[in-house]
């Protein structure tokens, strides 16, 4: 063996001298000087995971505002669940009402509007028991008909439009998370009233971009509840977002959120909000030969190989690598197999 240099290059987490082959056999080369340490190449399961701080709880909060001005007359309580035609307030004694959709409420609708808003209203209608409407982008008179049935039923004015404030859209059924005023308040327009949030229990975590790896919709997690229970949990979404520090000379940081909903969501009763762990799995390979990353020599032919210690003395393979985690590495080529013994350099 001869040595080309005395460079030491950096591999992943560990550091590895620089060697060439000799000799009339370009896979192996010997060495006289038996290495300062030793390492076994061993078989196993490689893991590439990491642990980090979780929140449970409902997700994320939003804020329901009054899009005219009065005084609060009634709130649905803290902790509450409100479905789809149930309300949430009320200002001046008349009822906001939660719907379920996805476009915000931004006019009022009348007789004569059309748009994906008016379908989506009808939507609502339609699923709330009232009839006598094509459910379309069509605001008619029949569509006017059923809002007045609507509003007789909450107690409204009957007046076949449904007036900018009226109702708050939603995803689903909703949690009132907290309020932000209180009834007697007088409010004015895009004042908050109260938050929400979904009804179900999920888990968010926040990494850093570096592990960006770890975080893939539809990934599986394990959750290490508060009371040392593990349940198992999927990736439910991924979100790059922007930190901004505390302090004049604080600077953003980028961090992907990863929200985790439980396979089982009844193993989550009893928590509310909770701190836990969550332990991500980029990737893993059963059954592989592996050393440690220290144990690996850069080639200068270009690749990695091991040093192999028989006795008194040494040989260099060139290996293949897999997986990094933990510390090892997964190797593979001629000449190496469980239970052999590798050189760890300096």
């Amino acid at each position: 063996m001869a040595v080309a240099t005395t460079a030491a290059v950096a591999v992943a987490a560990g550091v590895a001298a620089a060697v060439g082959f000799g000799g009339d056999d370009p896979g192996t080369a010997t060495a006289g000087t038996l290495p300062p340490a030793n390492a076994q190449i061993t078989r196993q399961t490689l893991i590439d995971s990491e642990s980090v701080s979780g929140e449970l709880g409902y997700g994320e909060t939003r804020t329901a505002a009054v899009r005219a001005g009065g005084t609060i007359t009634w709130m649905a309580g803290t902790g509450a669940r409100v479905t789809r035609g149930k309300p949430l307030y009320s200002v001046d004694n008349a009822k906001v009402v939660l719907l379920y959709g996805t476009v915000p409420a931004y006019r009022t609708l009348r007789s004569g509007d059309s748009g994906a808003d008016v379908k989506q209203l009808e939507r609502n209608l339609s699923a709330l028991g009232y009839d006598g409407f094509t459910v379309d982008d069509e605001y008619t008179s029949a569509t006017a008909d059923a809002v007045e049935e609507w509003q007789d039923d909450l107690g409204l004015d009957e007046t076949g439009r449904v007036e900018l404030g009226q109702v708050v859209y939603a995803a689903g059924e909703v949690r009132v998370d907290s309020h932000e005023a209180t009834v007697g308040d007088a409010v004015q327009p895009g004042s908050g009233v109260l938050t929400y949030t979904g009804t179900a229990r999920v888990v968010t975590a926040s990494l850093d971009v570096d592990d960006q790896r770890l975080a893939k919709k539809g990934g599986k997690v394990t959750v290490t509840l508060p009371d040392g229970k593990d349940v198992a949990g999927t990736i439910a979404a991924v979100e790059t977002v922007i930190e901004t520090g505390s302090g004049a000379e604080a600077e953003p940081e980028t961090k992907i959120e990863v929200s985790i909903t439980a396979a089982d969501p009844k193993a989550l009763t009893g928590f509310d909000s909770a701190s836990v762990d969550v332990a991500f799995t980029a990737d893993q390979r059963a059954d592989v030969l592996t050393v440690p990353v220290a144990a690996l020599l850069a080639l200068a032919e270009g690749g990695y190989g091991v040093q192999l210690v028989e006795g008194g003395t040494t040989r260099i393979v060139a290996v293949e690598t897999g997986l990094f985690a933990s510390g090892r590495v997964e190797i593979s080529g001629a000449g190496v197999a469980e239970g052999a013994t590798v050189g760890m350099p300096k």
